[in-house]
């Protein structure tokens, strides 16, 4: 018998509600846990850190008690000297494009495109036509072409997954709720950023994962006529062990709804 003990105390497929913040208390805390952490003086007049990012070792630089904010970033300077007493991190595995999406997160509260309050609990994506008639920076895909795929995945699923790897919990949540708000992304790319989500992301993990849970279910019927889904539940693992778990969950609360709606006879 099915149990749904098997997804713990989070039900896959279930969306997670997060605390509702405004933006611009999302920046003002953000702004004085950099002050908190650099009370012996201003975060950009701290020492400057060099990183070698990516395979072909682009470099980035940044002050050293705004990166101080990441744990990561902060056990990892430690460590780091060079000769003359500066820092450098080297960070291989890391996509440039990414990384400097942490920075500007870092230094500004968001990266771009920037999330824009509408009304009250409605948020949208910065329009990037507007920028451009204004000399903005010009549009911004959706999707990046990552090395380490070999493919198209979404970006604010990257930027995620690299927020959990630096400790950067506020940006998780800015990641995720951009990623609400797409629209037209193919199913391929999907399961694609599914399964990279679930190969950077913890077990315990019940945004990102339940996220792409339900996109799935809700979409199903496009995955089904694509044959993309097929293709991609033949390699298995867990991402589709929790979609089965999912979707019979799904299967038991229409069923229980049915049976709510449906009239009684006495």
């Amino acid at each position: 018998m099915f149990k749904r003990s098997f997804v713990g105390k989070d039900r896959a497929g279930k969306t997670v509600k997060i605390a509702k913040k405004k933006y611009d208390e999302l920046v003002k805390e953000k702004l004085s846990q950099k002050v908190d952490r650099s009370s012996m003086g201003s975060p950009l007049t701290s020492p400057i850190v060099t990183m070698l990012v990516g395979r072909d070792q682009r470099l980035f630089a940044a002050h050293e008690d705004v990166l101080s904010v990441s744990p990561f970033f902060s056990a990892a300077l430690k460590e780091q000297f060079l000769e003359d007493g500066a820092k450098q991190l080297t960070l291989p595995d890391e996509e440039p494009e990414i990384l400097s999406c942490i920075l500007e997160y870092l230094y500004k509260g968001d990266y771009y495109p920037r999330l824009l309050l509408k009304h009250r609990s409605s948020w949208t994506l910065e329009d990037a036509r507007d920028i451009n008639e204004g000399g903005g920076r010009g549009s911004s895909e959706p999707t990046i072409l990552h090395p380490g795929v070999g493919d198209l995945i979404l970006r604010d699923t990257v930027v995620y997954c690299a927020a959990e790897k630096y400790g950067l919990e506020e940006l998780k949540r800015l990641a995720l709720r951009k990623q609400g708000l797409q629209s037209g992304i193919s199913a391929d790319v999907i399961l694609r950023s599914a399964r990279y989500a679930y190969d950077n992301t913890p077990d315990s993990d019940s945004r990102l994962r339940a996220h792409y849970l339900a996109l799935i279910i809700r979409c199903r019927k496009t995955f089904k006529s694509s044959g993309t889904l097929q293709m991609e539940m033949e390699e298995g693992g867990k991402l589709f062990f929790d979609l089965f778990v999912a979707m019979c969950n799904h299967m038991d609360d229409l069923s229980e709804l049915r049976v709510k709606r449906s009239p009684r006879f006495f």
